[in-house]
Order: C-alpha cells, then structure tokens, then sequence
C-alpha cells in the first residue's frame, strides 16, 4: 500500500475553509495518513505556497519527529516547538518566524495559491531541534526519504 494523507476539512485540489486561514481562526487543519512504510522510524510534515510571490515556497507548517505510529494530527495544533500529540513532535519555523502553523493569506488579487501539504516517511530518527527553518529540514531528510504523499488546498482572497 502506497503513503496516502488526506484531510476531513477539505478535499484535494479544493478551496481550503476560512477557519483555517489567516482571515478566519487560523486553525491547522486535520490530517490523517495511511499506507507508512514498515522501515519508517518517523514521519515529517511540510506545509508551503509555491505560488507565493517569493524566491522559494512560502513556508506556512512544519511539523517533524512525528512517530511512525501515529495516523494523522488533530486539528488546532498548538504553536509551540514541541508537542504532548504526538508525543515527542516538534514544529520548526514558518515563512513569518514564528513556530507552528500559520493559514493561508495569499495578497489580495494575486490569484489562486496552492497550499502543499507533504508529508515524508523516513528511516531514520532525526536530530532536528524545535524551531528548525525549512532548509535545515530539508537537509536532514535528504537521503532518508522512503515514502512521501501530498494533498493539496486552495485559497484565494
């Protein structure tokens, strides 16, 4: 069975609800998987816009550490570098600096943006801390990637 993610609070490739946006309550949204590798230690999570008018995607969530056990993240993660659920997951950095997830709030009139929601099995434990920026991130999974799904939201103001 091939790594799958999805989410209840709306469907791929569809607009993502106001109330996890940056103009609504800026929740992070619900997220379940399927299908983790057998050799998968743990999962790391990456939420960016590649259509923000930026040199690279805009960084809106990252979560990492997450155990290979755990099937999803409940809705309104805290925004803080470290989690009780799942236990041991850490949240590096946003595009904005600030630890844990930050909706979508593209610039008004600039269209559709597409809110990639990547989600990585790995076969190894990382040595990542809390806060990490996205480059960081990246460069302790290459390598170590076994599996990677993706769903995908829209949003435009």
């Amino acid at each position: 069975m091939a790594l799958t993610i999805r989410s209840s609070a709306f469907a791929n490739q569809a607009r993502i609800p106001k109330r996890f946006t940056g103009d609504g309550e800026d929740l992070s949204p619900e997220l379940s998987w399927s299908g983790v590798p057998a050799t998968a230690k743990e999962l790391a999570l990456i939420c960016d816009d590649p259509d923000a008018p930026t040199p690279q995607p805009w960084v809106h969530w990252m979560i990492y550490k997450v155990p290979a056990t755990a099937s999803g993240l409940h809705e309104r993660i805290p925004t803080t570098g470290s989690l009780s659920e799942p236990v041991g997951a850490l949240q590096g950095v946003n595009s904005w600096s600030e630890i844990g997830y930050r909706g979508p709030a593209p610039p008004r009139g600039h269209g559709v943006h597409h809110y990639h929601f990547k989600l990585y099995a790995l076969d190894t434990v990382l040595a990542v801390a809390a806060g990490a920026d996205k480059k960081t991130l990246l460069a302790a999974l290459e390598g170590h990637v076994v599996a990677q799904a993706e769903w995908v939201g829209t949003y435009e103001r």
